[in-house]
């Protein structure tokens, strides 16, 4: 199935958002299945470039909330459906570079960006690679539990007890009304360990405001999650359910809460477990990206996922360029 990151709620607010950007063009539109298609046109060393990219992402540009997953074609098509699409996308457009963010390593449009490539004699140049991880959410929670290592399943679930000794412990997914409030929330928990605002300020609020109202349009839900401490919120989490998926897109919690307790991974358990109980759910979907000071995603997902950032150069200057600069 495609992703949350392919709906119209989160491509065409993304858009709304930031298409107005200098330079950029829409040049083909999403369908709620496949990324939507642009030019993003700015000068590097001097020389004009015209990148195709996908909506949502912004390679060398402007800073966006990130988005992953992302493909030219939609569920279940055959590797030459897939291939002629992709080659209908690019061969069809003027370009000197298509930087195409975050694919799926081992999906058919990866390869047939392999295949068309060396078919059109176009530069290959891989920009970076990540994992993203996932918990299959389909079995027991308890044999989930059994098998993470020792030191996982005490920070994501055994410490729940010196927590909930502490007081009260409560964890709710806030109401469509207090939408704000848990977004402002996010943004201070995040500026406090971040030192930066939340999806990189007003303009990422502003998007992400947008995509939240627009999701339930495409049978998606926010599950916008609040663990509080006698009343008080210490830990939220910025989650999303569609196609039987929840998408943990981004966290907070607060710093210093208590020396033994890792506040955001706790959160991240009693989540999990619910997504367990959940028959509509099959997954929960931490994506790609690390923690500030471990991988803590490797230590507690069952599925991993490779996803690479390429660039196609179509251009023989800037063949040329690349070829010296490596």
């Amino acid at each position: 199935m495609s992703s949350v990151f392919q709906t119209h709620a989160w491509q065409g607010s993304w858009w709304e958002t930031y298409g107005d950007t200098e330079g950029f063009t829409l040049t083909q539109e999403w369908d709620g299945k496949t990324s939507g298609l642009y030019e993003a046109r700015y000068t590097l060393k001097g020389l004009p470039v015209r990148s195709i990219q996908f909506v949502g992402t912004a390679h060398r540009t402007i800073s966006t909330p990130r988005t992953e997953y992302n493909c030219f074609t939609g569920p279940e098509e055959s590797p030459e459906s897939v291939f002629r699409a992709v080659s209908n996308a690019l061969k069809s457009k003027s370009w000197t570079e298509a930087a195409l963010c975050d694919v799926k390593v081992e999906s058919p449009d990866y390869r047939a960006l392999q295949k068309l490539a060396a078919q059109e004699g176009w530069v290959w140049r891989s920009l970076s690679s990540d994992c993203s991880y996932s918990v299959d959410t389909r079995g027991e929670f308890s044999h989930y539990l059994a098998s993470l290592g020792s030191n996982s399943r005490l920070k994501l679930f055994n410490r729940r007890k010196i927590l909930e000794s502490l007081g009260r412990i409560t964890v709710v997914d806030a109401e469509s009304a207090e939408r704000d409030r848990f977004l402002e929330k996010l943004d201070e928990f995040h500026r406090a360990r971040w030192g930066r605002p939340c999806f990189g300020g007003e303009k990422g609020m502003k998007f992400q405001k947008a995509f939240l109202e627009r999701l339930p349009d495409e049978r998606g839900k926010p599950m916008l999650s609040v663990m509080s401490w006698e009343g008080e919120p210490i830990s939220v989490l910025y989650n999303v359910l569609h196609n039987g998926r929840i998408y943990n897109i981004q966290g907070g919690f607060k710093p210093d809460f208590h020396k033994k307790l890792a506040l955001g991974t706790l959160h991240l358990g009693y989540c999990i477990e619910q997504a367990f109980t959940d028959e509509q759910v099959q997954c929960f979907d931490m994506l790609a990206g690390t923690g500030k000071n471990e991988n803590y995603k490797s230590r507690i997902a069952n599925q991993h996922e490779q996803v690479e950032s390429v660039m196609l150069v179509r251009s023989l200057p800037f063949k040329l360029l690349y070829r010296v600069k490596g």
